[in-house]
Protein backbone atom coordinates (compact mmCIF):
# COMPACT_ATOMS: atom_id res chain seq x y z
CA UNK A 1 0.00 0.00 0.00
CA UNK A 2 1.25 3.47 -0.82
CA UNK A 3 0.45 6.59 1.18
CA UNK A 4 0.74 9.98 -0.47
CA UNK A 5 3.69 12.16 0.49
CA UNK A 6 1.37 15.05 1.37
CA UNK A 7 -0.65 12.87 3.71
CA UNK A 8 2.40 11.47 5.46
CA UNK A 9 3.91 14.93 5.80
CA UNK A 10 0.77 16.12 7.55
CA UNK A 11 0.80 13.15 9.89
CA UNK A 12 4.41 13.40 10.97
CA UNK A 13 4.49 17.17 11.12
CA UNK A 14 4.26 17.07 14.91
CA UNK A 15 7.14 14.63 15.38
CA UNK A 16 10.45 15.73 16.73
CA UNK A 17 13.27 16.43 14.30
CA UNK A 18 15.72 13.61 13.74
CA UNK A 19 13.19 10.82 14.17
CA UNK A 20 12.65 8.24 11.44
CA UNK A 21 9.24 6.87 10.58
CA UNK A 22 7.91 3.32 10.41
CA UNK A 23 4.62 2.41 8.72
CA UNK A 24 2.77 -0.69 9.88
CA UNK A 25 -0.59 -1.78 8.45
CA UNK A 26 -2.93 -2.77 11.25
CA UNK A 27 -6.03 -4.16 9.58
CA UNK A 28 -7.53 -4.56 6.14
CA UNK A 29 -11.26 -4.71 5.48
CA UNK A 30 -13.65 -2.06 4.38
CA UNK A 31 -11.10 0.32 5.89
CA UNK A 32 -7.33 0.20 6.03
CA UNK A 33 -5.64 1.50 9.15
CA UNK A 34 -1.98 2.33 9.49
CA UNK A 35 0.07 3.63 12.36
CA UNK A 36 3.14 5.82 12.09
CA UNK A 37 5.64 6.11 14.89
CA UNK A 38 9.31 7.13 15.21
CA UNK A 39 11.27 3.96 14.53
CA UNK A 40 14.38 4.56 16.66
CA UNK A 41 13.38 7.41 18.93
CA UNK A 42 14.75 7.41 22.47
CA UNK A 43 12.77 7.77 24.63
CA UNK A 44 9.70 6.27 22.89
CA UNK A 45 7.48 8.92 21.31
CA UNK A 46 3.77 9.04 20.57
CA UNK A 47 2.19 7.14 17.70
CA UNK A 48 0.30 8.76 14.80
CA UNK A 49 -2.51 6.83 13.10
CA UNK A 50 -4.74 7.22 10.06
CA UNK A 51 -7.66 5.26 8.62
CA UNK A 52 -8.67 5.56 4.97
CA UNK A 53 -11.66 3.99 3.19
CA UNK A 54 -11.04 1.33 0.57
CA UNK A 55 -13.79 0.54 -1.96
CA UNK A 56 -14.89 -3.12 -2.02
CA UNK A 57 -13.24 -5.35 -4.63
CA UNK A 58 -14.83 -5.22 -8.06
CA UNK A 59 -17.29 -8.05 -8.72
CA UNK A 60 -16.31 -8.15 -12.36
CA UNK A 61 -16.32 -5.62 -15.13
CA UNK A 62 -19.44 -5.38 -17.25
CA UNK A 63 -18.44 -5.58 -20.88
CA UNK A 64 -19.58 -2.59 -22.92
CA UNK A 65 -21.84 -2.42 -25.92
CA UNK A 66 -20.29 -3.06 -29.32
CA UNK A 67 -21.16 -0.60 -32.10
CA UNK A 68 -20.91 -1.09 -35.83
CA UNK A 69 -21.23 -4.48 -37.57
CA UNK A 70 -21.55 -6.23 -34.19
CA UNK A 71 -22.95 -9.44 -35.67
CA UNK A 72 -19.86 -9.98 -37.82
CA UNK A 73 -17.05 -11.21 -35.53
CA UNK A 74 -14.66 -11.26 -38.46
CA UNK A 75 -14.59 -7.46 -38.38
CA UNK A 76 -11.78 -6.02 -36.24
CA UNK A 77 -12.78 -4.78 -32.79
CA UNK A 78 -11.40 -1.46 -31.58
CA UNK A 79 -11.77 -0.55 -27.91
CA UNK A 80 -11.53 3.18 -27.22
CA UNK A 81 -10.69 4.10 -23.63
CA UNK A 82 -11.63 7.63 -22.47
CA UNK A 83 -9.07 8.37 -19.77
CA UNK A 84 -9.95 9.25 -16.16
CA UNK A 85 -13.59 9.63 -15.03
CA UNK A 86 -15.64 9.66 -11.85
CA UNK A 87 -13.72 11.05 -8.90
CA UNK A 88 -10.62 11.36 -11.12
CA UNK A 89 -10.94 14.52 -13.28
CA UNK A 90 -7.48 14.23 -14.81
CA UNK A 91 -5.81 17.47 -15.88
CA UNK A 92 -7.83 20.66 -15.51
CA UNK A 93 -7.85 24.01 -17.31
CA UNK A 94 -9.74 26.24 -14.88
CA UNK A 95 -9.62 29.28 -17.15
CA UNK A 96 -11.43 27.39 -19.92
CA UNK A 97 -13.55 25.28 -17.59
CA UNK A 98 -12.18 22.06 -19.06
CA UNK A 99 -11.61 18.77 -17.28
CA UNK A 100 -9.65 16.01 -18.96
CA UNK A 101 -12.24 13.36 -18.11
CA UNK A 102 -14.92 15.30 -20.02
CA UNK A 103 -12.69 16.03 -23.00
CA UNK A 104 -11.56 12.41 -23.33
CA UNK A 105 -15.12 11.08 -23.22
CA UNK A 106 -16.38 13.57 -25.79
CA UNK A 107 -13.44 12.79 -28.08
CA UNK A 108 -13.84 9.03 -27.66
CA UNK A 109 -17.51 9.29 -28.59
CA UNK A 110 -16.58 11.31 -31.68
CA UNK A 111 -14.00 8.68 -32.71
CA UNK A 112 -16.58 5.94 -32.18
CA UNK A 113 -19.10 7.73 -34.37
CA UNK A 114 -16.51 8.29 -37.11
CA UNK A 115 -15.55 4.60 -37.10
CA UNK A 116 -19.17 3.46 -37.11
CA UNK A 117 -19.83 5.74 -40.08
CA UNK A 118 -16.96 4.06 -41.97
CA UNK A 119 -18.62 0.71 -41.28
CA UNK A 120 -15.48 -1.41 -41.45
CA UNK A 121 -14.70 -2.09 -37.77
CA UNK A 122 -16.58 -2.82 -34.57
CA UNK A 123 -16.14 -0.31 -31.74
CA UNK A 124 -16.61 -0.33 -27.97
CA UNK A 125 -15.86 2.25 -25.27
CA UNK A 126 -14.58 1.32 -21.81
CA UNK A 127 -16.90 3.98 -20.41
CA UNK A 128 -19.76 5.99 -21.88
CA UNK A 129 -20.47 8.07 -18.79
CA UNK A 130 -18.70 9.77 -15.91
CA UNK A 131 -17.52 6.58 -14.23
CA UNK A 132 -14.22 5.53 -12.66
CA UNK A 133 -12.35 2.45 -13.84
CA UNK A 134 -9.08 1.05 -12.57
CA UNK A 135 -6.30 1.14 -15.13
CA UNK A 136 -6.02 -2.64 -15.25
CA UNK A 137 -9.80 -2.96 -15.63
CA UNK A 138 -9.67 -0.90 -18.80
CA UNK A 139 -7.16 -3.18 -20.50
CA UNK A 140 -8.77 -6.33 -19.08
CA UNK A 141 -12.11 -5.24 -20.52
CA UNK A 142 -10.58 -4.97 -23.98
CA UNK A 143 -8.79 -8.31 -23.66
CA UNK A 144 -11.96 -10.12 -22.53
CA UNK A 145 -13.70 -8.77 -25.61
CA UNK A 146 -10.88 -9.95 -27.86
CA UNK A 147 -9.98 -6.44 -29.02
CA UNK A 148 -7.70 -6.10 -32.02
CA UNK A 149 -6.62 -2.60 -30.98
CA UNK A 150 -6.81 -0.66 -27.71
CA UNK A 151 -6.54 3.13 -27.81
CA UNK A 152 -6.57 5.14 -24.59
CA UNK A 153 -7.51 8.81 -25.06
CA UNK A 154 -6.02 11.56 -22.89
CA UNK A 155 -5.19 15.27 -22.84
CA UNK A 156 -1.73 16.31 -21.70
CA UNK A 157 -0.77 18.99 -19.17
CA UNK A 158 2.37 21.00 -18.51
CA UNK A 159 3.57 23.87 -16.35
CA UNK A 160 4.84 25.52 -19.53
CA UNK A 161 1.80 27.24 -21.11
CA UNK A 162 3.53 27.16 -24.51
CA UNK A 163 3.60 23.33 -24.60
CA UNK A 164 1.14 22.15 -27.23
CA UNK A 165 0.50 19.39 -29.74
CA UNK A 166 -0.48 15.73 -29.74
CA UNK A 167 1.71 12.78 -28.72
CA UNK A 168 1.36 9.01 -29.07
CA UNK A 169 2.72 6.78 -26.31
CA UNK A 170 3.40 3.07 -26.56
CA UNK A 171 4.69 0.62 -23.98
CA UNK A 172 8.29 0.29 -22.93
CA UNK A 173 9.71 -0.75 -19.58
CA UNK A 174 12.14 2.15 -19.95
CA UNK A 175 10.82 5.65 -20.57
CA UNK A 176 12.09 7.33 -23.72
CA UNK A 177 12.83 10.54 -21.80
CA UNK A 178 12.10 12.37 -18.56
CA UNK A 179 8.87 13.80 -19.90
CA UNK A 180 7.61 10.32 -20.76
CA UNK A 181 8.57 9.11 -17.28
CA UNK A 182 6.67 11.99 -15.68
CA UNK A 183 3.61 11.25 -17.79
CA UNK A 184 3.71 7.57 -16.80
CA UNK A 185 3.91 8.52 -13.14
CA UNK A 186 0.97 10.90 -13.52
CA UNK A 187 -1.27 8.55 -15.51
CA UNK A 188 -0.41 5.49 -13.42
CA UNK A 189 -1.38 7.43 -10.29
CA UNK A 190 -5.02 7.22 -11.42
CA UNK A 191 -5.12 3.99 -9.40
CA UNK A 192 -4.34 5.94 -6.21
CA UNK A 193 -7.33 7.10 -4.14
CA UNK A 194 -6.83 8.91 -0.84
CA UNK A 195 -3.18 8.00 -1.02
CA UNK A 196 -3.82 4.26 -1.33
CA UNK A 197 -2.79 2.30 -4.42
CA UNK A 198 -6.00 0.39 -5.08
CA UNK A 199 -4.57 -1.31 -8.13
CA UNK A 200 -1.71 -2.97 -6.24
CA UNK A 201 0.09 -2.98 -9.57
CA UNK A 202 3.44 -1.42 -8.73
CA UNK A 203 5.89 -4.20 -7.96
CA UNK A 204 3.76 -6.94 -9.48
CA UNK A 205 3.56 -5.26 -12.87
CA UNK A 206 7.14 -4.02 -13.02
CA UNK A 207 8.45 -7.51 -12.20
CA UNK A 208 6.63 -9.24 -15.07
CA UNK A 209 9.00 -10.27 -17.85
CA UNK A 210 7.84 -9.17 -21.29
CA UNK A 211 7.36 -12.38 -23.25
CA UNK A 212 7.45 -12.88 -26.99
CA UNK A 213 3.71 -12.27 -27.36
CA UNK A 214 3.99 -8.90 -25.67
CA UNK A 215 7.01 -7.97 -27.76
CA UNK A 216 4.95 -8.62 -30.87
CA UNK A 217 2.16 -6.47 -29.45
CA UNK A 218 4.66 -3.70 -28.68
CA UNK A 219 5.99 -3.84 -32.23
CA UNK A 220 2.47 -3.61 -33.63
CA UNK A 221 1.72 -0.74 -31.23
CA UNK A 222 4.74 1.20 -32.46
CA UNK A 223 3.65 0.61 -36.04
CA UNK A 224 0.22 2.01 -35.26
CA UNK A 225 1.78 5.05 -33.57
CA UNK A 226 3.68 5.89 -36.75
CA UNK A 227 0.57 5.35 -38.85
CA UNK A 228 -1.52 7.53 -36.55
CA UNK A 229 0.95 10.36 -36.98
CA UNK A 230 1.07 10.02 -40.75
CA UNK A 231 -2.66 9.70 -41.37
CA UNK A 232 -3.90 12.11 -38.70
CA UNK A 233 -1.37 14.90 -39.28
CA UNK A 234 -3.65 16.76 -41.73
CA UNK A 235 -6.25 16.94 -38.94
CA UNK A 236 -4.16 17.05 -35.77
CA UNK A 237 -1.19 19.19 -34.80
CA UNK A 238 1.47 16.85 -33.41
CA UNK A 239 4.55 17.69 -31.41
CA UNK A 240 7.94 17.47 -33.06
CA UNK A 241 8.71 14.29 -31.16
CA UNK A 242 5.32 12.72 -31.68
CA UNK A 243 6.08 9.15 -30.49
CA UNK A 244 7.28 8.46 -26.96
CA UNK A 245 7.65 5.34 -24.85
CA UNK A 246 6.73 4.79 -21.21
CA UNK A 247 5.80 2.08 -18.71
CA UNK A 248 2.08 2.81 -18.66
CA UNK A 249 -0.10 0.34 -16.75
CA UNK A 250 -3.03 0.77 -19.11
CA UNK A 251 -0.88 -0.42 -22.04
CA UNK A 252 0.51 -3.56 -20.41
CA UNK A 253 -1.74 -6.11 -22.14
CA UNK A 254 0.62 -8.82 -23.41
CA UNK A 255 -1.39 -9.84 -26.47
CA UNK A 256 -3.06 -6.70 -27.83
CA UNK A 257 -1.67 -3.70 -29.74
CA UNK A 258 -2.17 -0.71 -27.46
CA UNK A 259 -1.43 3.01 -27.60
CA UNK A 260 -2.16 6.07 -25.49
CA UNK A 261 -3.04 9.18 -27.48
CA UNK A 262 -2.52 12.55 -25.84
CA UNK A 263 -4.73 14.64 -28.13
CA UNK A 264 -3.14 17.93 -27.08
CA UNK A 265 -2.36 20.01 -24.03
CA UNK A 266 -5.40 20.99 -22.01
CA UNK A 267 -3.15 23.61 -20.38
CA UNK A 268 -2.39 25.24 -23.75
CA UNK A 269 -4.62 28.14 -24.74
CA UNK A 270 -4.41 27.01 -28.37
CA UNK A 271 -5.05 23.30 -27.80
CA UNK A 272 -7.76 23.98 -25.22
CA UNK A 273 -9.83 25.79 -27.86
CA UNK A 274 -9.66 22.72 -30.13
CA UNK A 275 -10.25 20.17 -27.36
CA UNK A 276 -13.14 22.15 -25.92
CA UNK A 277 -15.03 22.56 -29.19
CA UNK A 278 -17.16 19.92 -30.90
CA UNK A 279 -15.77 20.94 -34.29
CA UNK A 280 -12.18 20.66 -33.07
CA UNK A 281 -12.77 17.24 -31.54
CA UNK A 282 -14.50 16.19 -34.74
CA UNK A 283 -11.38 16.91 -36.78
CA UNK A 284 -9.20 14.99 -34.35
CA UNK A 285 -11.65 12.08 -34.46
CA UNK A 286 -11.62 12.11 -38.26
CA UNK A 287 -7.84 11.80 -38.30
CA UNK A 288 -7.77 9.03 -35.70
CA UNK A 289 -10.53 7.09 -37.47
CA UNK A 290 -8.67 7.34 -40.77
CA UNK A 291 -5.50 5.98 -39.18
CA UNK A 292 -7.39 3.06 -37.64
CA UNK A 293 -9.02 2.27 -40.98
CA UNK A 294 -5.66 2.23 -42.77
CA UNK A 295 -4.10 0.16 -39.98
CA UNK A 296 -6.60 -2.66 -40.40
CA UNK A 297 -6.62 -2.40 -44.20
CA UNK A 298 -2.86 -2.98 -44.16
CA UNK A 299 -3.19 -5.84 -41.71
CA UNK A 300 -5.85 -7.48 -43.86
CA UNK A 301 -3.71 -7.11 -46.98
CA UNK A 302 -0.71 -8.71 -45.29
CA UNK A 303 -2.67 -11.78 -44.12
Amino acid sequence: MIFSGILISALIGGMDAGSSVGIAPVSIGSFLSASLSPAYARPPRRMHSITVPIPPPAKGVTLPRVYGPAEDPSRPLVVIDPGHGGHDPGAVNRDKGLREKDVTLALALAIRDALVAQGRVRVALTREGDTFLMLQERADMARKMGADLFLSIHADAADNPDAQGATVYTLSETASDREAARLAARENSANVVNGVDLGDQGNAVSSILIDLAQREAMEASSGFAGLLYREASPFVRFRGRYHRFASLIVLKAPDMPSALFEAGYITSATDAVVLGAKEGRGRIAEGVAKAIDVYFARRSASN
